[in-house]
């Protein structure tokens, strides 16, 4: 087939930070390939990428060796050096993990030696040292990590567009792939346009297990949503950083924590509830067909039977704001019920294995001529450069192949 039969050479499908990432990477390592990304909502950014706490991870919670760990260290300096070379509003604040009960204080220096580990300079403090950082803040220890930050991630994804030269189409949805080994893959869009490309890459976050089975591939996983709620705090002089507990490790959520953005107000959240649609950012939105995907896959029932309990615990906290302002008094004893205005909420594009297990590390697989990213929630903005300069490596050796 002559290369004008084909629209482009990568098709990235999904224009999140992701998929801006992974175009913006090829346009650097391989300048000239054509890249075209679709986006089926009006503009960048508008599911996880902008409805997160805006924190640059410092990559301290993930194993070492991991994807996570590895790309979030690597990534969280290279999105500080993006920021500022691009004049997109940042701030390395640095952040507490907090340990408020005694049964906390093993994860917590389990936390810290793992972080050291994964190359990140951590300070081990005592209730007087948390008192210098954060005055209204109490605990029994925390670990004070020196390279966390904030940022814009919207205006970030906005940029990579800009910067990347991809044809960008915005208001336009896959409903179709068609995948020959001697033809490319064919996608058919919601405007009705038949695109051709060379090589498919799907970052297609809440909706990518979907995306993958269109393509004729069998994912393994299941996206399962979460939703995360968010509160305003009403007092932000309050906190003065980025404040966290510490986390269960059978969990890939953080706790309700405290961020300082970089507008100055301070978010508090998220929790973790399952979601009724995969865009379901309040209880009122929910979509049959959605909830039937979450509720047929064998793994979301082995999920709630493992964890019925945590579950439980977060539902309340979602239904009952003086249930979710005692979990923020833990941390932050002067704060009430009327601190806490709602704000806009969040869904986590999870994973889940068949057998119940959430993945925990990043998932990208290879099938013929198409690229899946299948699990990349948080730290995914984080990580975004170096994700997509991996993605686009993937993609740019599938271009190699096609054309031997």
């Amino acid at each position: 087939m002559v290369v004008n039969a084909y629209d482009c050479d990568v098709l990235v499908i999904g224009g999140g930070i992701v998929g801006l990432s992974t175009a913006y990477a090829l346009a650097q390592a391989s300048p000239g390939t054509r890249v075209t990304v679709l986006e089926k909502e009006a503009g960048p950014a508008r599911h996880q990428t902008g409805r997160n706490s805006g924190v640059i991870h410092s990559g301290i919670y993930y194993r070492p060796g991991s994807l996570k760990a590895r790309y979030a260290v690597r990534g969280a300096a290279e999105m500080v050096a993006f920021c500022a070379e691009q004049g997109i509003a940042h701030e390395v604040t640095g952040k507490l993990i907090v340990a408020t009960g005694r049964e906390e204080l093993p994860r917590l220096h389990g936390l810290a030696q793992r972080g050291r580990e994964n190359g990140i300079p951590v300070r081990e403090l005592g209730p007087a040292q948390i008192a210098e950082y954060e005055p209204e803040v109490r605990g029994l220890a925390a670990i004070h990590v020196g390279t966390t930050g904030v940022c814009d991630f919207p205006a970030v994804a906005a940029r990579l567009a800009e910067l990347s030269g991809a044809e960008i189409r915005y208001g336009t949805e896959v409903v179709r792939i068609s995948r020959r080994p001697d033809a490319g893959v064919a996608v058919r869009t919601s405007t009705g346009a038949v695109l051709r490309a060379r090589a498919l890459v799907n970052c297609a976050g809440l909706h990518c297990d979907r995306v993958a089975r269109l393509a004729g591939d069998e994912p393994g996983v299941r996206i399962v949503p979460f939703r995360g709620e968010y509160y305003e705090l009403a007092r932000p002089g309050l906190v003065k950083g980025l404040v966290y507990p510490v986390p269960d490790p059978a969990f890939p959520f953080l706790g309700v924590h405290l961020t300082r953005g970089v507008g100055g107000g301070v978010h508090v959240g998220p929790n973790a509830v399952p979601a009724t649609a995969r865009e379901g950012y309040d209880w009122r939105t929910v979509r049959p067909a959605e909830l039937a995907s979450t509720l047929t896959w064998p793994g979301s029932w082995r999920m709630a039977a493992r964890h019925w309990r945590y579950g439980a615990g977060e539902i309340h906290r979602s239904l009952s704001r003086r249930a979710f302002t005692e979990a923020v008094r833990r941390l932050l004893p002067a704060v009430t019920e009327a601190d806490l205005h709602p704000t806009a909420s969040g869904v986590r594009a999870q994973a889940v294995l068949r057998d119940g297990t959430l993945v925990d590390d990043f998932l990208i697989r290879e099938a013929p001529r198409t690229i899946h990213v299948l699990n990349a929630p948080s730290p995914a903005a984080t990580a975004s450069l170096p994700i997509g300069r991996e993605v686009a490596r993937r993609a740019l050796g599938v271009l190699g192949a096609a054309r031997v």
